[in-house]
């Protein structure tokens, strides 16, 4: 429902977009509204989508939220379910899922650059670049998603679905919208026509048939989802799994701006793609780092098992 009213309103949101560029181009604005304008001038239909589907939820949250006093508030395996954790054992989570997920990706960033996959950029990673790209992302979007995705949608189909169903699901869903977008270099002819948001959209459904695509990026998004899923089940908390989805985000911002993909390698794309996360090799280092969550995990319930 989110994604069709979204391309509904969507080229009339970018119709609005343009014509305030075209007034903060012609007018003495504030910087900051200025700054606002050349944005929206810059930006292409599918930012305009994205930000479209942010509206479209919220648009739609009242009935969310309906449909969360309707759910039975007695069952014992939704979102209100959610373990308490002592600060210490919430910190040892927190900070065990980040050294794993970050210590393994940024250990496959390292033998990808020795094999030449990936080159040293040798950008200098000033304070401000490294908290607006690397530090705040890493803090926020863990802690976002997490409680969106983790919490309040694999707790509602926890609720009338087994677990196996629903952290496919909810990781399903989860590879989806990160991929709300078309593909490289494609463009609508005309942005402001009327059905422009459902030609996005219907060209964003079709890339899902490109079987490199499939494989190398979406199955690994994917496959994180349902990592995180298992952790939030196990563990009966969001802590585990906000730290290994921050330390994921920290070691691919870092990739990103301290590598580029070098050119014409044997590996590419299927073994490793554009970035650090696409490809076969990433997936080997999400089934490594299922294995070191399983026995962090064991290791969480012994801990916490009381001495006889």
């Amino acid at each position: 429902m989110s994604l069709l009213l979204a391309a509904t309103i969507t080229p009339w949101l970018y119709r609005a977009g343009m014509g305030f560029a075209g007034m903060a181009a012609a007018q003495d604005l504030p910087a900051i509204l200025e700054t606002l304008g050349r944005a929206c001038m810059r930006a292409q239909l599918s930012r305009y989508f994205n930000r479209a589907l942010l509206i479209a939820a919220l648009v739609l949250l009242p009935f969310l939220l309906w449909r969360l006093r309707r759910v039975n508030s007695g069952s014992a395996r939704g979102l209100l379910n959610l373990r308490w954790l002592r600060g210490r054992e919430m910190l040892v989570q927190l900070l065990t899922g980040g050294f794993i997920a970050g210590g393994i990706l940024w250990c496959l960033v390292l033998f990808l650059a020795a094999f030449g996959v990936f080159v040293a950029t040798g950008e200098a990673l000033p304070f401000g670049k490294l908290l607006r790209e690397i530090l705040i992302p890493t803090v926020a979007a863990p802690l976002v998603e997490e409680f969106i995705f983790r919490g309040l949608l694999l707790g509602l189909w926890l609720r009338s679905a087994s677990t196996l169903t629903a952290c496919v699901g909810t990781s399903f869903v989860f590879a989806f919208l990160h991929f709300l977008a078309p593909p490289a270099g494609y463009a609508i002819a005309d942005p402001r026509a009327a059905t422009a948001g459902f030609q996005l959209l219907g060209v964003i459904v079709f890339h899902f048939t490109d079987l490199r695509f499939f494989v190398t990026d979406f199955a690994t998004l994917f496959v994180v989802g349902l990592i995180l899923a298992w952790a939030r089940v196990r563990t009966g908390s969001l802590w585990f799994s906000i730290g290994l989805h921050a330390g994921w985000v920290f070691a691919f911002k870092m990739a990103s701006i301290s590598y580029d993909s070098g050119p014409g390698h044997f590996l590419q794309p299927w073994g490793v793609g554009a970035n650090v996360r696409s490809g076969l090799l990433p997936m080997l280092s999400l089934g490594l780092t299922a294995a070191a969550c399983y026995l962090a995990m064991r290791w969480f319930e012994a801990t916490r098992r009381p001495s006889l």
